[in-house]
C-alpha cells in the first residue's frame, strides 16, 4: 500500500455496500484501522445487533457503538447509508468532524441533496467528496467503479487510488457525479420495474413464454429469462433502498425541470416489492413471478 494512503478509515453505515469494501480493503491491506457505526447498534433487536458485530468482524472493521467514536481521527470517512437518510447523516456527522477529514458521501441522492450536505460539512473545515457507486458493489467490492466530484475531488480520489480503489474524476462541482449516478437509474431501475410489470403480468396471464419467444427474437443475446429472473431478484432483495434512490431521481429530474414520469412509476414498483421482503435467494424467473404473484393476490400459470 503506497505510504500517502489513509491508514484511518470510518464507515457511517455498515450494510452491503460497507462491509463489502471494508472486506475487500482488509482482504488487500495490512495496517488499516477500519470503524463502523451503523443505526442498527441502537437496535431493540439483539439478532440485529449482533449480526452488525458479526458484519464487522468478517470484514476486518471495529463495530462502534457511536458516530463520534467511528469517525473521530478517521482520515477517510465513507457515508453509505439509504438514500433516504444522506442528508441526516450529514447533520449528524457535521459537529463531530475536524478540519482536514475527507467525507466522502456515497449515498445515492441528488446532486441538491448532495449540494446542501456539501455546505454543512464545508462549514466544519472537513472536506466534502461527491463519490457515484456506479456498478453493483458484488463482486469488485473495493474495486467497483467511483465517480467523484467536488472540490476536493482530485485529491479525493488520489487518496482512493492509494487504497487500491477504482475511482475516476469527474470534472465539475459537488452534484456532477451524482447526477450521472441518478440518470444512469432511471434506466437501470427502469428495466427491473419494466420486468416485474411485463413478466409478472405474462405470468398471470399464462403467455410468459410467448413473451420470451417474442423478445429473444427481438434481441438476441439478451437472454431474457435469466435477465428478467435476476431483476426480479435485484427487487425482492433491494426494492426498498432502491424505491428511496428513485425518489432521488425524481427529486433529480425536478430539479432540472423535467417531467419524471418513469421515475415515479419504477419507485412505486421497487417499493411494492421490496415491501413484500421475500427471504428466498431463488433467482428464477418463473418461480419468483408465482411468489409475488401470491403476496399480489393473483393467480399464475
Amino acid at each position: 500500500m503506497p505510504s500517502t494512503a489513509p491508514q484511518r478509515l470510518a464507515f457511517i453505515g455498515f450494510g452491503e455496500a460497507a462491509s463489502a469494501i471494508a472486506a475487500g480493503l482488509s482482504e488487500a491491506h495490512t495496517g488499516i484501522e477500519m470503524r463502523a457505526f451503523d443505526i442498527k447498534s441502537d437496535s431493540d433487536d439483539d439478532a440485529i445487533r449482533e449480526q452488525l458485530l458479526t458484519d464487522c468482524n468478517a470484514a476486518g472493521a471495529t463495530a462502534c457503538a457511536t458516530l463520534a467514536e467511528a469517525i473521530d481521527g478517521a482520515e477517510l470517512i465513507f457515508s453509505l447509508v439509504t438514500a433516504d437518510q444522506a442528508a441526516a447523516a450529514a447533520r449528524s456527522a457535521a459537529p463531530l468532524l475536524a478540519p482536514g477529514q475527507q467525507y466522502l458521501d456515497c449515498n445515492s441522492c441528488s446532486p441538491g441533496c448532495k449540494a446542501d450536505s456539501a455546505r454543512l460539512i464545508a462549514a466544519t473545515g472537513a472536506c466534502y467528496g461527491d463519490v457515484a457507486v456506479m456498478a453493483p458493489i458484488h463482486p469488485a467490492r473495493q474495486r467497483t467503479p467511483l465517480l467523484v466530484a467536488g472540490e476536493q475531488a482530485a485529491q479525493q480520489q488520489a487518496l482512493l487510488e492509494g487504497l487500491g480503489m477504482n475511482a475516476k474524476l469527474m470534472p465539475g462541482a459537488v452534484g456532477a457525479a451524482s447526477t450521472v449516478k441518478m440518470l444512469r437509474s432511471i434506466m437501470i431501475k427502469g428495466m427491473e420495474a419494466l420486468s416485474a410489470e411485463c413478466f409478472l403480468a405474462a405470468r398471470r396471464a399464462g403467455v410468459e413464454e410467448n413473451i420470451l419467444a417474442s423478445l429473444d427474437k427481438s434481441f438476441p443475446g439478451f437472454d431474457w429469462y435469466p435477465r428478467a429472473g435476476y431483476n426480479l431478484e435485484r427487487m425482492r432483495r433491494h426494492g426498498i433502498r432502491r424505491a428511496a434512490e428513485m425518489q432521488e431521481v425524481t427529486a433529480t429530474l425536478t430539479e432540472l425541470g423535467m417531467a419524471n414520469d418513469m421515475a415515479r412509476a419504477t419507485t412505486a414498483w421497487q417499493q411494492r416489492i421490496g415491501d413484500m421482503q421475500l427471504d428466498d435467494s431463488s433467482t428464477d424467473l418463473i418461480l419468483q413471478a408465482d411468489t409475488i404473484l401470491e403476496r399480489l393476490g393473483g393467480r399464475s400459470g
